[in-house]
Order: C-alpha cells, then sequence, then structure tokens
C-alpha cells in the first residue's frame, strides 16, 4: 500500500531523490522490494517541495503511474530543493483514482502521506469522527477525496491547528485511529525544517549524512547507513539528530 519519503538537506534537483537511484520511488512504482501489501503503486503519485523564501510548499500530482509522466521528469531535472515528500500510490479498491487522493496532502507549511490502510471503509468513518467537532466534521467533508489517507490528514490538522506539535498529532491520530478501526498506519509529515512519522504496520527506514536526511518507506540504494524502524514507532528526525520512540499505545496486535 504506497511507498513514500521524505528529505531534508542541501539543495539538490528532486531527481536526485526520486528518479536516479537504483532503487528510487521511482522504481518502486513498479518494483518495491520491501512492501510488505500489494505489488504495484501504479494508481497516482505526487511530490511537495519547499523553495527558499517560502514557507508553503508546491505540489506536483498525478492519477498516472510516475513513469509514465515524462512532464514531471523535466520537472525533476530542473528544480531544486532543500525539503520535500514524495509518494506513489497503490489505491485501495473502493477508493477514487484522482488527482485528488494522491500524497502528499498539504495545509499551509506542512505536507502529509499515509502508507496503509484504514479496513471497512467508509463505515469505519462514523467510528473514527465520533468525537470530532462541527468544524471538524465541515473539513472532512471538504476533503480532496474520499479516502482514508485524507480522513486521517484531517484528523492530524485538528490536533495542529490546536497547537499539537507534529509528533504529538501523529501520535494522537495513530491511538485514534488503531484503537478504533485499526489498519496499518504509516504516517510521514514534514514542515520543511522537521520530518515526523510512524511505523504502525509497516517497513520504514531513515538514512543521515553529509548529503542530508532521508526517511522513507524503503531504501532506495544498497549503500551503507539505512536504519530500519521498529514497528510501532515514533520518529522524529531535524537535521540535529533523529530518534525513534515506541508510540504511545495499548492497542493488541491483532488489529493490525
Amino acid at each position: 500500500m504506497c511507498r513514500h519519503l521524505a528529505y531534508l538537506g542541501p539543495p539538490v534537483p528532486i531527481r536526485t531523490l526520486l528518479l536516479d537511484p537504483p532503487h528510487s520511488l521511482l522504481r518502486q512504482s513498479w518494483a518495491p522490494r520491501r512492501q510488505q501489501h500489494g505489488t504495484v503503486n501504479a494508481d497516482g503519485f505526487g511530490v511537495g517541495w519547499y523553495a527558499d523564501g517560502d514557507p508553503v510548499p508546491a505540489r506536483y500530482r498525478s492519477d498516472r503511474p510516475m513513469w509514465s509522466d515524462t512532464s514531471f521528469t523535466d520537472v525533476a531535472r530542473v528544480v531544486r530543493t532543500r525539503a520535500l515528500l514524495g509518494a506513489v500510490r497503490s489505491a485501495t479498491p473502493g477508493m477514487p483514482y484522482t488527482v485528488g487522493a494522491a500524497a502528499p496532502f498539504a495545509a499551509g507549511r506542512y505536507l502529509f502521506s499515509h502508507n496503509g490502510v484504514v479496513p471497512g471503509w467508509p463505515q469505519q468513518v462514523a467510528m473514527i469522527a465520533g468525537g470530532l467537532t462541527l468544524a471538524d466534521l465541515a473539513r472532512v467533508m471538504s476533503m480532496e477525496a474520499a479516502t482514508d489517507s485524507a480522513l486521517l490528514w484531517a484528523l492530524a490538522q485538528r490536533h495542529l491547528d490546536g497547537g499539537a506539535s507534529a509528533a504529538q498529532a501523529l501520535a494522537a491520530v495513530v491511538r485514534l485511529a488503531a484503537s478504533t478501526a485499526g489498519g496499518r498506519l504509516n504516517l510521514l509529515l514534514t514542515d520543511g525544517d522537521q520530518i515526523v512519522a510512524t511505523a504502525f504496520g509497516d517497513t520504514l527506514c531513515w538514512r543521515a549524512d553529509e548529503r542530508g536526511l532521508v526517511v522513507a518507506s524503503e531504501p532506495y540504494d544498497d549503500e551503507p547507513g539505512w536504519v530500519t524502524v521498529p514497528d510501532r514507532s515514533l520518529l522524529v528526525a531535524t537535521p540535529d539528530g533523529v530518534t525513534a520512540t515506541a508510540l504511545p499505545l495499548d492497542v493488541p496486535p491483532e488489529v493490525l
């Protein structure tokens, strides 16, 4: 169910992160190596990136497979960025195949992606959204696409708007979704200065060196330095360091 990647570091062309590596996100769209659910990620893709002097990221998204979009190849060749979030999508049956369903989702300075699934969609929405306010429900109703990922993003925004840190917001979303509906809940969030992610039901790894910091569903090359994040972990990564701690959950493994 999808692959995603986030980067912080020196400005580089987008293609050096998403297209050029031997097992890049492009290659993962048809031949992922660690994906535990699904085989290809051909139901759309997207990338969001930050330009110097502008805290609001730009996005390029499509409902086509990444390998078929030659316009993106040109964009990725010439656009340089110090921070980005990219994703390729494997759509859950019953969910829309539209540009609006492709990550990254965005609000203000944030970019968000979900690798996984909330089972029973859309019947589980009422269970997850039961504690939402009218304003929260209005946000859910205005989602770009009726998907589980968009709902999780709406829930995360609720906490961010309430003053929670990015780490607190993602932990709260996973706790709520896991305790009500279960599922696979690998979430990825960046504001261009930090990367926060959860490992809950699928693979996650990171690497940090002089080339920058990368958090990804799986390594995009076989060079040393990649660190596997334990399942049920919350990762907080900045240029100053990376920490992975156990998610504060009381959820039995059988809900996965």
